[in-house]
Order: C-alpha cells, then sequence, then structure tokens
C-alpha cells in the first residue's frame, strides 16, 4: 500500500514540479521525477529536522538548567 501512496504522491509532485519548471515529460518520467523527488526531499527533510532537534534539544538543556540554578538560588540559598 505504501508504494501505491508513493506512486501517487510522486505524480502529483512530479506535476506540479515539471509545471512550476515549465517542463513538458511524458506520465511515466513525471511520475518517476516526483517519486525520486520525494525520496530526496524526505531525506533532506529529515536532516534538517534533526539537525533543529538538536540543536532544540540544547537550547531546551540549557533553559532547564538556568532555571534549576535559578530555583536553587532562590529557594535553597535563601534559606540559610
Amino acid at each position: 500500500m505504501a508504494i501505491i501512496w508513493l506512486i501517487i504522491i510522486g505524480a502529483a509532485a512530479g506535476f506540479i514540479a515539471t509545471r512550476i519548471m515549465d517542463m513538458e515529460l511524458g506520465l511515466p518520467q513525471t511520475i518517476a521525477v516526483g517519486v525520486i523527488g520525494a525520496i530526496i526531499g524526505g531525506a533532506l527533510l529529515r536532516l534538517v529536522l534533526a539537525a533543529l532537534g538538536w540543536g532544540a534539544g540544547l537550547v531546551g538543556a540549557i533553559i532547564g538548567a538556568l532555571l534549576l540554578l535559578w530555583g536553587y538560588k532562590v529557594f535553597l540559598e535563601g534559606r540559610r
């Protein structure tokens, strides 16, 4: 079923891409362009999201550490 879905999405993506680039291709070539483009685009998107995920994780860790230190200073050091 995933292959059929990939072909359908590939046909639509290939059609749109060939119209944007003003190219006239046959149906098999249009589908191939869309399917291969989906594979390339999906891989690139996963890399970008992974990189953003790592960056977001680092920012979140820093913010969490700052909140922990703030809480320590306010609540524990203030009691001394």
